[in-house]
């Protein structure tokens, strides 16, 4: 019965019913068939969002949404220019760093592709580069948003866990994050080569890197305070991401770019991006006790303690599972669902729980931008003004780079577990 729920699940979503709805679909499904109380839904509902570590969620879109609906980031990418658009592939080593930092502010990927990206695609259009071209490297670099701190989804999986911290996931998604964005500069600078891409005749003087430095100053302040504070001890995520509002409306107030009008339209923005994200954890949360009742998670336990004996094998069996489950599947359903079915098997095989934790949200990330579902894809290209399908042959060597870096930190945990050992 379990493995007939899941395919009309899978089939609802494909034919392009609303992932929330699908779940809700299949919850009462399970429900109906286990002849469960139905009353059980609404309260499973409140109780999965009745958590204080999500308060962090809707603190961290409005700060993002202040700095970019005051123009603030759009400093990073004159910084960021004068740094390294010299150097070969100009305009789009500039894209991918000016992700790197603007992550460490959106935490998102969406946010990044519309905030930063019709900037970015612009100015790449206008030096001479092909269109499809720069709006593929706009959708692959957005999805570093999610791994760089903060990050809303690994603050899901810190809650869906239970046994592992906010502080934790952040600090283990930050080498990670870097890494696929040097992945992807690297593959950036082998297109320039290959297609004699436009780039920056000269360095920048010193005058004018410090100078772009400064205008970015105020807004590079906001990843430091809230990485700084959370290593330090000085205070927790969740308290980080308050203190990340209370920064970007100071900052935006000095540099008189913030009005009672667009404060009201970051909030109005804030309130709807949170309530699709509330709106699917409540369901999944629902769905999440169906599937233990179905008792899913622990005959998957059994499968894999009977016939995968290796854990290498194992975290094989999982990256090609969640490669697919993230191109039909947002992120935050797909870790709801997912964590409690996956995590207590990692946990048998002695997978520590932060670097499964970052796994599971590097390859989820990865679907954001695989054809023909990547729901990034789909916002690049509406920034962009441009076909979908121009976008899908130019963005496959980034899927490619994507998932050879996923298969690194999948075999090689010291990148994500270094630095939450190190500061405890």
């Amino acid at each position: 019965m379990a493995l007939a729920l899941l395919i009309i699940f899978l089939g609802v979503v494909i034919i392009g019913i609303p992932v929330g709805i699908s779940m809700g679909f299949l919850t009462v499904s399970a429900f109906t068939f286990a002849d469960g109380n139905l009353i059980i839904i609404p309260q499973k509902m409140f109780s999965g969002i009745d958590n204080f570590t999500y308060l962090c969620i809707p603190l961290f879109i409005l700060a993002s949404e202040i700095m970019t609906n005051c123009g603030l980031t759009k400093s990073l990418v004159h910084m960021c220019e004068a740094f390294v658009g010299h150097i070969k592939g100009g305009l789009a080593q500039v894209n991918v760093l000016g992700s790197m930092l603007f992550a460490g502010i959106s935490g998102s990927a969406t946010a990044d592709a519309t905030g930063l990206g019709k900037v970015e695609i612009d100015i790449m259009t206008e030096a001479g580069f092909k269109r499809d071209y720069s709006a593929a490297v706009t959708a692959a670099s957005a999805i570093i948003g999610p791994i760089i701190p903060p990050s809303n989804i690994m603050i899901i999986y810190a809650v869906a866990a239970g046994n592992v911290s906010v502080s934790s996931m952040f600090l283990g998604g930050l080498l990670p994050g870097i890494l696929l964005g040097l992945m992807e500069m690297a593959l950036c600078y082998y297109f320039a080569i290959r297609h004699h891409h436009p780039v920056r005749p000269k360095h920048a003087s010193l005058r004018e890197i410090l100078h772009t430095m400064r205008k970015a100053g105020p807004v590079l302040g906001l990843p430091i305070i809230i990485m700084g504070g959370i290593v330090s001890g000085a205070f927790t995520a969740t308290e980080s991401s308050a203190i990340a509002v209370f920064y970007a409306i100071v900052v935006s107030m000095i540099r008189k770019k913030i009005t009672w009008k667009s404060f009201y339209r970051c909030c109005v923005s804030t309130a709807k991006t949170t309530a699709n994200v509330m709106i699917i954890i409540a369901i999944a949360s629902a769905m999440g006790w169906a599937i233990t009742v179905l008792r899913i998670p622990q005959n998957m336990v059994e499968f894999c303690m009977q016939y995968v004996s290796d854990k290498f094998v194992f975290l094989l069996f999982v990256n090609i599972l969640l490669l697919i489950l993230g191109c039909v599947l947002d992120q935050a359903p797909a870790l709801l669902i997912m964590v409690p079915v996956l995590l207590p098997i990692a946990m048998k095989y002695g997978i520590d729980p932060v670097h499964f934790g970052i796994l599971m949200c590097f390859n989820l990330t990865v679907g954001l931008i695989t054809p023909p579902i990547g729901m990034t894809l789909f916002v690049t290209a509406n920034v962009a003004q441009i076909k979908l399908t121009d976008i899908f042959r130019t963005i496959l060597p980034f899927v490619v780079i994507a998932i050879v870096t996923l298969f690194i930190i999948t075999y090689v945990p010291v990148i994500t577990t270094f630095l939450p050992t190190l500061f405890g």
